[in-house]
């Protein structure tokens, strides 16, 4: 038992656990935010077409309410929570981006063609495993 509560210890407090729960939470305040904008600015406003509030629309079959006014600010809620993740997203990848550009090398050549098969060969190699052609290059020759 002790051995299953070290692991899981070491597990809750691994960096990328803790960084999801962090996102979570955030995620959930973030949520609310949204929650409130549309039920308490977009609905009110949408809802002047109908005289009423956006989530209040209703129709009723068989006695059974159908709220679709409910419905329609859920889709809100959804693309502008979307959207907003879409934008933080493509922000850090832009960030990101930056940070890159001044680091890259170019990369290392690990291969050259051979000059009867033109297949891809080994850097190092003075023979060709294609065509099995033998030949030796100079030092700094292309």
């Amino acid at each position: 038992m002790k051995k299953f509560l070290q692991e899981f210890k070491n597990f809750a407090l691994r960096g990328n656990v803790m960084d999801l729960a962090i996102g979570v939470i955030i995620g959930a305040a973030f949520q609310a935010i949204i929650n409130s904008l549309v039920k308490d600015i977009i609905s009110p406003l949408i809802g002047l077409i109908a005289n009423t509030d956006l989530s209040a629309l209703q129709f009723t079959i068989l006695d059974v309410p159908i709220r679709y006014g409910s419905f329609l600010t859920a889709v809100i809620n959804f693309i502008i929570m979307a959207f907003a993740i879409f934008l933080l997203i493509k922000t850090m990848n832009i960030i990101a981006s930056l940070g890159r550009k001044g680091n890259e090398e170019e990369p290392e050549v690990t291969i050259k063609i051979c000059p009867y098969c033109q297949s891809e060969i080994h850097i190092n190699a003075s023979r060709c495993p294609h065509c099995t052609s033998e030949f030796i290059e100079t030092e700094g020759a292309d």
